[in-house]
C-alpha cells in the first residue's frame, strides 16, 4: 500500500449510534444495497448498515481498527455480508480492480476525515461507475454551503450538476471521539448521474465555472472575457444573462446554457 507522506489519519470516532442511524436513514440505505463504507473505525456506522440488510465493502487503512473490525464482525464477515479492505481508500479509487467491485449499483456512506472532504466527492461524482447515492458527515461549513447557501460556488455547482445535495441534519462535536474544534453534519448527494452532460461537454462546462470565479471582485463578464475573449459577450446575450453579475448569483440551468452557447461559439 503507497504510503502518503505528511498526512494524519485526522480521525474522530463516532460514538453516538443515533447519528449512525441518521447517516444510513440519510442515504436511505435498504436491504441488499451495496454500501461503500470509507474509514469504518471501530464499526458504529457498519454496524447500523448491516442491521438495514446492507452488504458493506469496507475500506479502512488503520491496522488497529481492521483488528478490532474482524473481531466485532466475525460473523458477517464469515457470512460475506461484510467484507474489509486494508487500504486508503484514495489508492483503492486508483485501481483497476475497483471498477470490477463497483460496477454494479452502489451507495456510499461515511464520516470522514475533513481533510479530504472534496477531494472524495469530486472522485465519486467523476467516477466512472459513479454511486446512486452519498451520504457523508461533514464539516458543518461545507455542507452548508453545499446544500443550504443562496450564493453557488465552484464547490456547489461542482455537486448539483451531478446529483441532488441535501443537508441532512447538524451534529455536534460531542458526539465524536476526539471531539473535532468544529461541528459537523449530514450530507446526502443523491440521483447522481451525469444526466446534464447529454448535450453539454463536461470538460467545458468546468472550464466556463473555473473561468466565471476566477477573480471574486471581478464581474462575470470580465472573467468569462478574459478566456473566451468577445464569444464570452455573445453568449450571455444569447443566455440573458446580466455580464455585470457576480458568478455566485447564477444559477446551475444557467451555467449549463451558458456552456453550451460558449461551446458553440469557440
Amino acid at each position: 500500500m503507497k504510503k502518503r507522506k505528511g498526512a494524519p489519519l485526522g480521525q474522530h470516532f463516532l460514538k453516538n449510534p443515533q447519528v449512525a442511524k441518521a447517516v444510513a436513514e440519510g442515504a436511505r440505505i435498504q436491504e441488499n444495497d451495496l454500501v461503500l463504507e470509507i474509514g469504518p473505525g471501530k464499526g458504529m456506522l457498519t454496524g447500523v448498515l448491516l442491521l438495514k440488510g446492507a452488504r458493506v465493502l469496507a475500506i479502512e487503512k488503520d491496522p488497529a481498527m481492521i483488528h478490532i473490525l474482524n473481531e466485532t464482525f466475525r460473523k458477517e464477515i464469515k457470512e460475506k455480508k461484510l467484507e474489509i479492505k486494508e487500504m486508503d481508500i484514495r489508492d483503492f479509487l486508483t485501481l483497476e480492480t475497483q471498477n470490477s467491485e463497483l460496477r454494479t449499483s452502489y451507495k456510499v456512506a461515511a464520516n470522514i476525515p475533513y481533510y479530504i472532504t472534496g477531494e472524495l466527492i469530486r472522485a465519486f461524482l467523476t467516477a466512472a461507475h459513479q454511486p446512486t447515492s452519498i451520504a457523508f458527515l461533514v464539516q458543518k461549513e461545507v455542507a452548508q454551503r453545499i446544500a443550504r447557501s443562496k450564493k453557488e460556488s465552484i464547490l456547489s455547482l461542482s455537486v448539483k450538476v451531478y446529483g441532488i445535495p441535501r443537508y441532512v441534519q447538524t451534529v455536534a462535536r460531542g458526539n465524536f471521539n476526539p471531539p473535532p474544534s468544529v461541528d459537523s453534519a449530514i450530507l446526502v448527494i443523491e440521483k447522481i448521474s451525469r444526466n446534464n452532460f447529454i448535450d453539454v461537454s463536461e470538460e467545458m462546462f468546468f472550464k466556463t465555472v473555473k473561468a466565471g470565479f476566477a477573480q471574486k471582485r471581478k464581474t462575470l463578464g470580465g472573467n468569462l472575457k478574459r478566456v473566451f475573449g468577445t464569444k464570452a459577450s455573445s453568449a450571455l446575450t444569447v443566455c440573458s444573462i446580466n455580464p455585470k453579475s457576480r458568478a455566485e448569483d447564477i444559477p446551475l440551468s444557467q451555467w449549463l446554457s451558458l456552456t453550451k452557447c460558449l461551446e458553440t461559439l469557440v
